[in-house]
């Protein structure tokens, strides 16, 4: 029988999820946002693209094929102009910072864990082999 349940994993869960939240990149990415969102220009810029978004999608409902494709080509032009603004693109790359270390996290999670278990089972850590498949001379997929 194991020694941990899932409720104790998930309390772990939550102290690491803790110390994430108290990360530079984190930091950064709340820096990034509230920047954002204090920017006049961005946020007159957004405003515009949700209004734009809005007619395009009439425009399509009611098969205004040339209107559709002018307003597509303002909102195309508008969102670039946007995603190059450094304040954006400094928010963007601190979203993509905090998502790459989750995802750190969660692949050395899930590699421990495969070790552990090819480990406990005497296993071939080099194949990725469990100690049963071995015994059974068994090959990886």
């Amino acid at each position: 029988m194991g020694k941990y349940t899932k409720d104790d994993i998930l309390a772990k869960a939550g102290d690491l999820a803790n110390m994430i939240a108290e990360t530079e990149e984190v930091d950064f990415f709340k820096r990034a946002e509230a920047q954002i969102n204090e920017n006049q220009k961005v946020r007159e810029m957004i405003a515009s693209i949700k209004s734009l978004q809005k007619q395009a999608v009439n425009f399509q409902n009611y098969g205004k094929e040339k209107a559709y494709t002018q307003v597509q080509a303002k909102l195309d032009a508008l969102e670039q102009e946007l995603d190059e603004l450094p304040i954006v693109q400094e928010f963007k790359q601190s979203q993509i910072d905090v998502n790459d270390l989750l995802q750190m996290v969660a692949s050395q999670v899930s590699n421990t864990v495969t070790d552990l278990i090819i480990e406990s089972t005497d296993g071939n850590l080099l194949s990725g082999e469990t100690g049963s498949k071995v015994r059974a001379g068994g090959k990886s997929c």
